[in-house]
């Protein structure tokens, strides 16, 4: 490939091209670890239940989006490549910028290379803390999803940088939870091509569905997708992406439940209580 040709002086030797499917570590499929945002989202995050709980502290760049994790996603998806074929692994990893915008479908344009790099600094600075446990090992305190973030240049006659590759070190519990744990799922091809809320809308729905189909409250949905306005827009929203029925793989069914009254008065505004969550299979793409 050009890209791995055109490094000199190798001191990393390249993990891309990327020739398998994409795949993600099912907690990071299942939580809301990253704000359902394309601009900048300074405000922290929480997501709290019983059993898990999850707190991301934002930098002045802002916490890391959902679009940002596509870089997490290709990373993972080179480590889980590598122990498929028996290669060893490490949390390092080089590759070029052209191999991840061919997979996750962005133009190569000066616009992307800047979009990247502001993501990079996000996924360095974003703190978070969790008490999932990844690898059987639980973790206190705070972690940044990239321990190392680096862009390489070379330098053309003229004096402009060119970029070489993209150097990252994974942050240890990720990289655990995909060594140890092996809890990873494919993505489709078209996830790329989705919205943010149908992003994680569909994350959801691959990391529940694995058994079949799911029926889970509206308000649970909304608090697991990271959504952050009020239960009545997420209803709105939701039925609207449910008319539409463009997450792949997914149908998802609004089911109004009937009003709980309290001294003659309901609880609720008439609505969708819960939500059933069918899998059905990916049409073909030519």
């Amino acid at each position: 490939m050009s890209d791995a040709t055109s490094i000199q002086g190798d001191l990393f030797a390249l993990d891309s091209p990327l020739l398998t499917e994409v795949r993600g570590e099912r907690s990071l499929m299942a939580f809301p670890f990253f704000a359902l945002s394309k601009g900048k989202w300074t405000k922290p995050l929480a997501y709290k239940t019983e059993t898990v709980s999850i707190e991301i502290v934002a930098t002045a760049k802002g916490v890391a989006t959902i679009y940002d994790k596509e870089v997490l996603l290709y990373i993972a998806s080179l480590m889980v490549a590598k122990l498929d074929a028996g290669v060893g692994v490490s949390q390092d990893f080089y590759f070029t910028a052209h191999d991840l915008f061919r997979v996750t479908g962005v133009n190569g344009s000066a616009r992307s290379y800047s979009r990247l790099s502001d993501a990079l600094e996000r996924l360095q600075g974003t703190q978070i803390k969790t008490n999932i446990e990844a690898g059987g090992e639980g973790q206190a305190g705070f972690f940044s999803w990239l321990s190392e973030a680096q862009l390489h240049y070379t330098k053309t006659k003229t004096g402009d940088k060119r970029l070489k590759a993209v150097k990252v070190r994974l942050c240890d519990w990720l990289y655990r939870a995909i060594l140890r744990d092996r809890r990873v799922l494919d993505y489709a091809p078209t996830y790329f091509q989705l919205g943010p809320i149908e992003r994680r809308l569909y994350e959801v729905a691959r990391s529940a569905c694995v058994h079949g189909a799911v029926d889970v409250d509206l308000d649970e949905l909304r608090l697991q997708l990271g959504y952050q306005s009020s239960l009545k827009h997420f209803r709105y929203e939701l039925k609207r992406i449910a008319d539409e029925d463009g997450i792949p793989g997914f149908a998802f069914d609004l089911i109004e439940g009937a009003p709980t009254s309290d001294k003659g008065r309901s609880r609720r505004n008439a609505g969708a209580d819960r939500v059933k969550i069918t899998p059905r299979p990916l049409l073909a793409t030519v």
